[in-house]
């Protein structure tokens, strides 16, 4: 494995309803030559940091970090038991991690893809184009018209220029009109770029009409990591009086898209905590999309699916102590990664990653138990590039290391390979747990007596 990448641990389970034990047979035989079952992986980070430690103030551990995802089929199936109406239809955009992507196609989840390329991806990988949603309003024509010849069949859209650029380019589209729902409190709210006003609606169904379009559905999106349970009621109370205008207008509405703004983590006892905002989903579409209605509901969570599923370990290669007039000795410590790689999540994703200290195996562990305010640099040669400042840390030494959780959602995904640093390649170890190992050898074993 490329010292110079950071290392992917992808933890792979079966325990899911509706999973395609083929296809994840598949998964396994295409990635088992970088794989390991969960029994050994404890044992396998530790020789993994222990064999890069040496190379401290070298070229390797400088352009080292190292990813640690671990993806858990309990989020799927929790998402089935607590919203079995709602069909996910994972945010290729969040992480578009290979493993997961196709441990997430054998399950059976459809894909929201927001660009040619995300559609490519998920083409290839054998998705049905009618697993796919092109949820973006704003389309590049380039786009529309690679969507359209590779059979792409559903679209968002929100303006009149965007439904004179499908009626041009793919009249066939069927198209869902989204509307704006904003929660003023989401990590990261959408409303302000993308969204229809509901009392645009009227207007925009008409021009659709006008112009020979299928208009099909109503989507929306509440923003990143939504906390406030009335957006989404209100959000889907709009999205009827958006059918019912539909409808008059000659329309056969058959999909509600509620959009992503979830978020997974587990209680302390391992499992998938939803929290309220399913009851709060569940309540909403049996009041206003009863089930008689015959309407698709699809949502497009990435975050539910990616956050905690990645680790990010970083080493410390470089420090300095500044002393200030007062005499106060304050660290600084450079790491190899930062806001133009996993961490450009703090600028466009808002997000405030924890950390813990690891200290490197390979030397004592330090006597003095001081904290001092520190400062974490990224590695580029920009004087921006700093991920925290004026944090509290105790002392550190090169070859010690930083532990992030809940990196998987919006990180590397959005990182760019600035002043030539590898931030967006990062090497992959999967690790696969008993119960999907289980499966692979029933699998295999069906397939011998065949």
């Amino acid at each position: 494995m490329d010292s110079a990448a950071s290392a992917c641990v992808v933890t792979l389970s079966a325990r899911c309803t509706r999973i395609k034990p083929r296809g994840v047979l598949l998964a396994f035989h295409e990635t088992r030559e970088h794989a390991i079952t969960a029994r050994r992986a404890r044992g396998y980070l530790r020789r993994l940091l222990t064999s890069q430690l040496p190379k401290i103030g070298g070229e390797g551990l400088a352009n080292s970090r190292w990813l640690l995802t671990v993806f858990c089929a309990d989020f799927p199936q929790a998402w089935r038991a607590a919203m079995p109406r709602v069909v996910p239809f994972y945010a290729v955009k969040c992480n578009p991690e290979p493993g997961i992507l196709k441990l997430l196609v054998a399950m059976g989840a459809g894909f929201d893809c927001a660009s040619k390329g995300e559609l490519d991806m998920m083409l290839r990988m054998g998705v049905s184009p009618s697993r796919i949603i092109f949820a973006h309003p704003c389309k590049r024509p380039s786009d529309i018209r690679y969507a359209r010849d590779h059979g792409i069949q559903y679209t968002t859209f929100d303006t009149v220029s965007e439904l004179h650029k499908i009626a041009q380019i793919n009249p066939d589209f069927k198209c869902v009109l989204r509307i704006r729902a904003d929660d003023p409190d989401a990590r990261v709210p959408l409303g302000l770029k993308y969204g229809a006003e509901v009392c645009e609606a009227p207007m925009l169904l008409r021009t659709a009409k006008e112009l020979g379009l299928q208009v099909v559905g109503v989507s929306f999106h509440v923003g990143s990591a939504c906390q406030n349970l009335s957006t989404f009621s209100g959000a889907i109370e709009n999205a009827r009086k958006v059918f019912d205008e539909a409808h008059q207008c000659g329309f056969n509405m058959e999909l509600l898209d509620i959009g992503g703004g979830f978020t997974g983590h587990f209680d302390e006892m391992g499992n998938v905590m939803f929290g309220e905002i399913a009851n709060t989903i569940n309540t909403a579409l049996a009041a206003y999309f009863p089930p008689e209605m015959n309407v698709r509901v699809i949502a497009e969570p990435g975050r539910y699916f990616a956050e905690t599923s990645s680790t990010l370990l970083t080493p410390v290669y470089g420090q300095r102590d500044r002393v200030t007039a007062e005499g106060v000795i304050k660290k600084d410590y450079w790491l190899t990664d930062g806001l133009y790689g996993s961490f450009n999540c703090i600028l466009y994703d808002g997000q405030t990653p924890a950390y813990k200290v690891v200290r490197s195996p390979l030397m004592p562990e330090p006597t003095d138990n001081s904290t001092f305010t520190s400062t974490l640099w990224g590695p580029t040669c920009d004087s921006a590039d700093c991920v925290y400042k004026d944090v509290t840390l105790p002392s550190l030494r090169n070859g010690d290391w930083l532990m992030w959780n809940n990196a998987g959602a919006y990180t590397v995904a959005g990182a760019c390979d600035f002043n030539g640093i590898e931030f967006t390649t990062p090497g992959k170890l999967y690790v696969w747990s008993d119960s999907a190992v289980d499966v692979v050898e029933e699998v295999e074993e069906q397939a011998m007596h065949a």
